[in-house]
């Protein structure tokens, strides 16, 4: 249930103080977190339609839910086709969700603070640079270098597919995820590692927040994937 004293008659605002994840539940019912955050939840279920129980119990889901770096477990043991599933179904659908989320609030916030803010065009630069990266990137895992290590898991691949590991789609990867890295070290510096500035709004502190997210999550993928996953896959001490 609700983790604190908070109920129908406290402010979105209030809500979204406390838990930045919340803001996510609100723009996919529609509600205004942002320059409607003063309303309580009951009046601003009330001018949508909603019925404000209903909308507790889905930011109960949110609060309950358990935080995924103690909740991980040790995938170094894990087979090829099992980690490489749960990258796809973890990290890759986290980031196709999170990715055109902050692009939207990037240029909302760049559009309302830029003049006081100028560093915001540059996090704006770099994030684009960042999406650009990991949409095909993504994409190239999925479609190509997952399947062939399933293939390899499974015992059904050809002779020729760890020397096409070991000359291809590794070295890609891994080669991405750097410049990736190095993207994410640039927002970090922009951003002051995501420091709150004390003119910012609601939508500002909630852009900083989801990028501390992304990069947080990132970090962990960009390890299990070249530290595990690909560690471990044949002739890549030749990488």
């Amino acid at each position: 249930m609700m983790k604190t004293h908070l109920d129908i008659h406290s402010s979105i605002n209030d809500f979204v103080k406390e838990d930045m994840r919340r803001a996510n539940v609100f723009e996919a019912l529609g509600i205004d977190a942002c320059c409607g955050g003063a309303k309580s939840l009951a009046e601003a279920c009330q001018h949508k339609g909603l019925d404000p129980e209903t909308v507790l119990d889905q930011l109960d889901i949110v609060d309950d839910a358990v935080d995924s770096a103690a909740a991980e477990k040790d995938w170094s043991q894990a087979g090829f086709t099992e980690l490489a599933t749960h990258i796809e179904e973890t990290h890759h659908t986290y980031l196709k969700k999170a990715l055109p989320r902050l692009s939207a609030l990037i240029a909302k916030v760049e559009g309302a603070h830029a003049k006081r803010h100028p560093e915001l065009l540059q996090v704006s630069k770099a994030f684009a640079a960042l999406r650009a990266d990991l949409e095909p990137h993504m994409m190239k895992e999925e479609q190509v270098l997952f399947p062939m290590l399933r293939q390899l898991d499974s015992g059904t691949g050809s002779a020729g597919i760890p020397e096409a590991l070991t000359k291809g789609p590794i070295r890609v990867m891994r080669m991405e995820h750097q410049r990736a890295e190095g993207l994410q070290d640039e927002i970090r510096t922009l951003t002051k590692n995501f420091a709150f500035p004390e003119d910012g709004c609601q939508t500002y502190r909630r852009m900083l927040d989801e990028l501390k997210t992304l990069d947080e999550d990132l970090q962990v993928h960009i390890y299990k994937e070249d530290e595990i996953l690909f560690a471990r896959s044949p002739g890549i001490d030749a990488i």
